[in-house]
């Protein structure tokens, strides 16, 4: 898949160069993938949301730890997010191709934190399916998951319930992976479009683009994770980078911290951590565990109000903050998982999202940064509930 969006990628600029102006109607490709990817990631996050809820059942104490830790990462993840794109501005390099979004939320001074928490309550059962409104569609999901559990609890059978919510969510992900196999073409069309119409200008914010998420994470991966090493854990850095190499490796070429999780828990064997707090931190943990993707979606929804033009007040950066942290609990695993949910936050917040089939043309570098991060909070969040247990690390 990389070789083939790389030889999508020149070949787009290739042809834009000769194209020119009349490259324009290649464009449109790149938008039917983007609202493939749409239709595709509603009910993927429902089926993932009411599956897991259904068939896990873990103890409140160890629960409650996962929860804790797990959300002090996402915040500090999140705010890493919003700093650099809040530092650098990387979506004014993107403003020549984004035009002005006057008739977005955002713009019309409706993203408002009030407003936005009304947003958990949908006004009926279909519409945040319509809207793909990722807020009100997490609490239905958590909801119906939930009951279903207490049923379960109660001796109601779930067994047929249980196995076809699994196979659908295959299904889904199946259909999700035909889409993303699109993703070549849709490069060569979107890049010869930008080209055609703008030059070489759209690459340059691109890169910026790039290297804003892959900031991000470095700072995150090299800060956040070694201070919980070094002054909580207790664990030395040498040995615990030395276990994390393997499982980052092969989730750099998977593409996935769920297809990493086997390499995961060998490399957390590894460092003594016990079987419970891996199974809990890694297995149980994993659509919780998602700093990579937190972090990126923070930074990618202020790129795209910059680029169109819009200053996002604190409130406002805080309310798409949290739709971000919603939605990367609720699509976690699968390749392009940040991608794909980037696409549901932007339509809760009310921002545009012409932007995204330019944005997917380089979607493959930070997909694969994403889920180093993702596997590295896994071992994190696993490390920490052991030292709360009373492990010691030395």
């Amino acid at each position: 898949m990389t070789r083939r969006i790389l030889i999508g990628l020149a070949l787009g600029v290739l042809a834009g160069y000769y194209l020119g102006p009349a490259a324009k109607p290649l464009a449109e490709f790149g938008k039917l993938v983007i609202q493939a990817i749409k239709l595709a990631a509603a009910p993927l996050l429902m089926l993932t949301i009411v599956n897991a809820v259904l068939t896990t059942q873990i103890s409140a104490t160890g629960g409650a730890r996962m929860a804790f830790f797990a959300t002090v990462n996402a915040t500090i993840a999140l705010c890493f997010g919003l700093g650099v794109s809040n530092y650098f501005e990387p979506g004014h390099h993107l403003s020549l191709i984004a035009a002005p979004a006057g008739g977005s939320a955002v713009a019309a001074g409706k993203l408002e934190l009030a407003r936005f928490l009304s947003n958990f309550v949908p006004p009926s059962l279909v519409q945040p399916f319509i809207d793909n409104a990722v807020l009100p569609m997490v609490v239905l999901s958590v909801l119906l998951g939930l009951a279903l559990r207490k049923l379960k609890d109660a001796g109601e059978p779930m067994g047929p319930i249980e196995t076809s919510l699994s196979t659908f969510q295959k299904a889904v992900e199946l259909i999700l992976g035909w889409i993303i196999t699109l993703t070549p073409f849709a490069v060569f069309a979107v890049v010869a479009k930008a080209v055609g119409e703008y030059g070489l200008s759209p690459l340059k914010g691109l890169a910026w683009y790039v290297a804003a998420g892959l900031g991000g994470m470095a700072l995150h991966s090299l800060i956040t994770y070694p201070l919980w090493l070094k002054f909580y854990a207790g664990m030395p850095l040498g040995r615990f980078w030395r276990a994390a190499k393997e499982p980052m490796a092969y989730s750099i070429g998977a593409n996935s911290s769920l297809a990493t999780l086997p390499v995961t828990l060998k490399s957390l064997g590894d460092l003594g951590v016990s079987k419970a707090a891996s199974t809990l931190g890694a297995c149980v943990g994993t659509n919780l565990n998602n700093d990579g993707i937190i972090l990126y979606e923070a930074m990618a929804v202020l790129l795209v109000a910059q680029a169109h033009g819009l200053d996002l007040s604190l409130a406002q950066q805080v309310s798409a903050s949290l739709a971000c942290l919603v939605a990367a609990m609720g699509i976690a695993g699968v390749p392009e998982a940040g991608f794909v949910s980037l696409s549901l936050v932007l339509a809760t917040v009310g921002l545009p999202i012409e932007l995204l089939p330019l944005l997917l043309t380089v979607d493959w570098v930070l997909a694969r940064a994403r889920s180093v991060v993702n596997v590295l909070g896994d071992m994190m969040i696993s490390i920490l509930i052991d030292r709360a247990g009373g492990r010691r690390f030395t």
